[in-house]
């Protein structure tokens, strides 16, 4: 996700810059629906097109290619472009009300710098399975006009890396009218599916400046005994999806007497690191690419990037197969992890909303729970706090109104609190509301209980 396009690509004139993650990929929307998504015929024009060189341009030229109703940066001078991405991790300077007549913003994923603009409607969401974003380009459904990427410098054979992000930046390049690539040094040559000829892109310009980066904060008490309630289901050989933050690294913190562990998952930070040097990762148990760590994007410091850099043990490829729930459920014992807002006494799961306000997407959790369902000896977890910051239930009688269900009962297997773990699959609904109310925080389960009784008749006792 740490894609960041030149300041001057993401905007020149009337509009600052952004640093930013993810595919910097754009396209514009129609009039007659200022606010759609608008649909291209299907167009692919694969890695293996070859147009002939490059052009070698300036930044300036690079951008005035661009015309309006097309879809990419450049505020001052261009009417009605739809900028879609996945995430961005500086401020989105296009997304500003101030430049409504030039850009709309639609979101794959609502970081913190975007909620305020969705919820302004200045912005919106596009709620998809990160698995099917590649399709939504393929089949032309959001296909972009023109993608703007960061690349590495170029190999001997002249092709250049798509580096730290191919979730996709890989569809946006295959797929694309066009596509601007800054060739940028800080940029990793990361391996796997993630390479494009110098010779398939349209315009190139160089650029010398550091990815953004992101450290994690050591968990705390909460997280670490979350972590540490994880790490006990886990079995050696087992196969590893995680996510971002204190819980996913406090899990990887207690798996260091653990044996031959496999990582298959949409991204990593430097919490795997340590794991792999010291031999508790080895990848042997695979199915899918064994040896290999897979991944379609990482997230961290310096000391990720380098980690990845020209590194054949780890293969990067577009979330069409990283997420593809067949291909995770292939493996063994995968354990897929992932985070929620808030999981109602039935076992919904809300994961990109509080209420009507939304604070995250969908990304690959779904994918991955049902992965790990359809693995011989998977776990699919969902895990959280029971209590919120201002000491409210994060266990609720019902999903507050308006929130998004993102994982459905039937989805979900194992929820995880500091407290243990509640295992719903096969159980009923007052089978579900007891064994949540348990790993609840004590101050809240006699409400709960009242609450699944007065409410939805349920006997949890």
């Amino acid at each position: 996700m740490l894609k960041s396009p030149h300041p001057s690509l993401l905007a020149r004139n009337a509009v600052a810059a952004a640093a930013t993650t993810a595919t910097a990929t754009a396209w514009s929307s129609s009039r007659c629906c200022p606010r759609a998504v608008r649909h291209h015929p299907a167009a692919r024009r694969g890695l293996l097109t070859r147009k002939g060189p490059p052009k070698h341009v300036s930044v300036e030229e690079a951008v005035s290619v661009i015309k309006s109703k097309q879809r990419v940066f450049r505020a001052a001078e261009l009417e009605d472009v739809e900028f879609c991405h996945l995430h961005l991790e500086k401020p989105n300077p296009c997304s500003k009300p101030e430049h409504a007549r030039s850009f709309f913003t639609n979101n794959f994923f609502v970081g913190a710098n975007q909620r305020k603009n969705v919820a302004l409607g200045v912005s919106s969401y596009v709620p998809t399975f990160l698995s099917e974003i590649p399709l939504l380009m393929r089949r032309g459904l959001v296909r972009p006009d023109v993608a703007l990427i960061n690349v590495s410098p170029p190999d001997r054979h002249g092709y250049v890396s798509l580096g730290v992000e191919v979730a996709t930046a890989l569809p946006a390049v295959e797929t694309a009218t066009t596509v601007i690539a800054q060739i940028n040094p800080n940029m990793p040559f990361t391996t796997g599916y993630s390479f494009v000829h110098m010779n398939a892109l349209d315009y190139i310009c160089n650029v010398d400046e550091p990815l953004p980066e992101r450290a994690t904060n050591p968990p705390n008490d909460v997280e670490s005994r979350i972590g540490s309630v994880i790490a006990g289901l886990i079995s050696d050989g087992a196969t590893l999806q995680m996510g971002i933050g204190a819980i996913p690294n406090a899990v990887l913190a207690g798996l260091k007497t653990h044996r031959n562990l496999g990582i298959h998952t949409e991204m990593f930070e430097e919490g795997v690191i340590p794991l792999v040097e010291s031999g508790v990762v080895t990848n042997l148990n695979k199915t899918f690419l064994p040896g290999k760590t897979v991944t379609s994007f990482i997230m961290g410091t310096r000391r990720l990037y380098d980690f990845v850099d020209q590194n054949h043990s780890v293969a990067f490829m577009d979330a069409s197969v990283t997420n593809n729930p067949r291909i995770i459920g292939s493996n063994p014992k995968v354990t897929a992890i992932n985070s929620a807002i808030e999981v109602d006494l039935s076992g919904q799961v809300c994961a990109d909303s509080v209420g009507t306000k939304m604070v995250s997407g969908v990304g690959g959790q779904v994918d991955f729970e049902r992965g790990a369902a359809l693995s011989q000896g998977g776990l699919p977890i969902i895990c959280l706090p029971s209590t919120a910051r201002d000491g409210s239930s994060k266990i609720v009688p019902t999903i507050k109104q308006g929130g998004g269900v993102i994982t459905t009962r039937p989805h979900v297997h194992y929820v995880v609190t500091e407290w243990g773990y509640a295992f719903l699959f096969g159980k009923n609904l007052h089978q579900r509301a007891k064994a949540l109310i348990e790993i609840a925080h004590p101050d809240h389960r006699a409400d709960l209980e009242k609450k699944a009784f007065e409410n939805l008749g349920i006997r949890a006792w």
